[in-house]
């Protein structure tokens, strides 16, 4: 993965993630784009997880389409006559790769984008946002300047400016999501939103109300896709697959259960995925 040299230092690449965040069948995928991602500076931390760019150049060669497993995390993206901010999804989604081109985000942290608009961010499920509405800001005139040059540095600059114009007081309830989810995904043996009630002491419909306002989807669905996630990357991993042990390893105490859940989120079954991989 190659990085501009141009960041400040307040902007620190941050180093290829394992696992890959999401991100379907990475090994293969990795060959057809180039993914970088960037620590926010101090003062925007606090909402931002990270910006990131996807590169690519597939002159002459097919079209790619990357799949991605959704998250627990709003997603501002800056793309030619698509900028929107985006709410999570409830299923995977691919990104079309053809020709040339690029994109740059922003991922907020779970519950970090609820304090710019004060609206419950389960709302956002099917239904972006415009930029111009949260940021006051035109989404063409922001794709102008993204795409006019490749300096990362300076599209990352001119697009967290433009969140500190609007930059709200820091909410300790995003400290509590942040603290609830990489709990979940530290340990994704857990399978019942008791166990994280139990955790943080915590009523359960308290915790519903929270994540429903925050995050945009309820704490059942974020054990589920945690260790969906789990499960396709340490697919990902290994060309040889003993699901009885994954799922038990997951905190599945029936394989049917945990094919239900695998195909729900990726839409076929763990054995049909890996047959998806080796046929390309």
């Amino acid at each position: 993965m190659s990085t501009n040299q141009n960041l400040s230092q307040s902007h620190q690449v941050v180093s290829q993630p394992l696992p890959s965040l999401g991100i379907i069948n990475f090994q293969q995928g990795g060959h057809k784009f180039q993914l970088s991602r960037y620590a926010p500076a101090e003062d925007v931390a606090f909402f931002v997880r990270h910006y990131w760019v996807i590169r690519w150049d597939l002159v002459g060669e097919e079209p790619y389409t990357q799949h991605v497993i959704p998250n627990p995390c709003v997603n501002l993206v800056v793309e030619p006559e698509r900028t929107a901010i985006y709410g999570p999804g409830k299923e995977k989604y691919g990104h079309h790769l053809e020709g040339q081109g690029s994109v740059f985000g922003v991922k907020f942290k779970p519950g970090g984008f609820y304090p710019f608009v004060q609206e419950n961010v389960s709302s956002m499920l099917n239904n972006p946002l415009s930029i111009r509405d949260v940021f006051d800001t035109d989404p063409r005139w922001m794709e102008a300047q993204v795409f006019g040059h490749s300096d990362d540095g300076r599209n990352v600059s001119l697009v967290e400016s433009m969140i500190r114009s609007r930059l709200p007081a820091q909410d300790e309830q995003v400290t509590l999501v942040n603290q609830i989810v990489d709990y979940v995904y530290e340990q994704p043996e857990i399978t019942k939103v008791d166990a994280v009630c139990e955790h943080f002491q915590i009523n359960i419909r308290t915790l519903q109300r929270l994540f429903d306002q925050y995050v945009g989807v309820s704490p059942k669905w974020v054990i589920k896709i945690a260790r969906i996630q789990s499960a396709a990357e340490t697919t990902d991993g290994t060309d040889t697959h003993n699901w009885t042990k994954l799922s038990n390893d997951l905190g599945y105490h029936d394989q049917s259960h945990f094919i239900k859940d695998f195909k729900s989120i990726l839409g076929q079954t763990p054995e049909e995925y890996v047959l998806m991989k080796r046929a390309k």
